[in-house]
């Protein structure tokens, strides 16, 4: 009997136990996640917050830049944005799609933006970092690389050792432009000289538009400046290129002074989206460039896709 009473007691007191566990466990992630689904160092009490948004890699596309600005921009505790960069650049269509959006979302929803560089925020990275309030970067930062560059392989030469010859009909002269097949013509190089000073300018003019005025930079002296080059965080604070040094705990406290927060303010974050299986990549409606993005962009090689690629990139 005093046997039976002990399980009966040791099975009760397990299921408290176990209900009890489960319910903390239930409360601690609520408590770390807002009614939005962000998580970060808010634990989802009221007042103002700081967000932090990683913009990481090569910039292929600015759609997930999009839906995670998405969830910050019209909560009233929100105050300000970190952009955390930590990428060499990538397309240029991308660069400026992320860079006029941090431009609207100032002037339609009066957000501040403050940027804190990583390891490198280069050529496109910089690009989007000039549509921030503030620039903070560390003095090991590798960042400038402002220019255009697209590349690709001539397979001419292998295609004759192969006995191979390419047959092609277009309706234009430009229309083959970029072939990997054929050396380009002196006209065909004027052409896509014409397209990279195009693009070149429209970098350069987003920078004028920053950094004018800022350590008494000029537009010739931003000229200079743009050539390709990269520079650490120290140089480009002295040339006027990023606005202070510091990490991101630093760029956490400009942006609590330009929004007035005193003390240490809430930090939230997107959530991290969960980790891609190969098996979801293979189920997804694009399994050809799911395919291609499994490869370290290191092995890619320039202009892995079919068309020449024209990027903010540093390389």
């Amino acid at each position: 009997m005093r046997k039976s009473y002990l399980i009966w007691t040791l099975v009760i007191g397990g299921g408290f136990m176990f209900v009890f566990l489960v319910a903390l466990l239930s409360l601690v992630l609520l408590l770390s996640s807002n009614d939005d689904g962000v998580s970060g160092l808010g634990f989802g009490l009221p007042g103002d917050r700081i967000a932090v948004i990683d913009i990481e890699g090569v910039i292929f596309d600015s759609k997930p830049f999009s839906e995670q600005v998405k969830k910050f921009v019209d909560d009233p505790r929100v105050k300000a944005i970190i952009l955390r960069i930590d990428s060499p650049g990538g397309g240029v269509a991308a660069s400026q799609e992320i860079y006029s959006e941090i431009k609207r979302l100032r002037e339609e929803k009066k957000k501040r933006f403050v940027v804190s560089m990583g390891s490198v925020a280069a050529s496109g990275g910089y690009y989007i970092a000039c549509a921030a309030d503030k620039i903070v970067a560390n003095p090991g930062t590798v960042t400038g690389s402002i220019g255009v560059i697209a590349e690709w392989y001539n397979y001419e030469e292998l295609l004759k050792l192969a006995r191979l010859k390419p047959e092609v009909f277009k309706s234009g002269k430009f229309k083959d432009t970029g072939s990997p097949t054929r050396r380009l013509t002196e006209e065909e190089k004027a052409y896509f000289q014409g397209l990279i000073d195009q693009m070149y300018n429209q970098f350069l003019n987003a920078v004028i538009e920053a950094r004018n005025g800022k350590k008494n930079l000029t537009d010739e002296h931003i000229r200079k400046l743009a050539d390709g080059r990269v520079y650490t965080g120290q140089e480009a604070v002295d040339v006027g290129l990023v606005d202070e040094l510091g990490d991101l705990q630093e760029a956490i406290r400009i942006a609590a002074r330009l929004v007035g927060i005193s003390g240490e303010p809430q930090v939230v974050t997107p959530p991290k989206p969960r980790p891609r299986s190969l098996l979801d990549l293979l189920m997804s409606s694009d399994i050809a460039d799911n395919i291609t993005r499994l490869v370290p962009e290191q092995l890619r090689g320039p202009n892995s896709g079919a068309a020449v690629q024209f990027e903010y990139l540093w390389k």
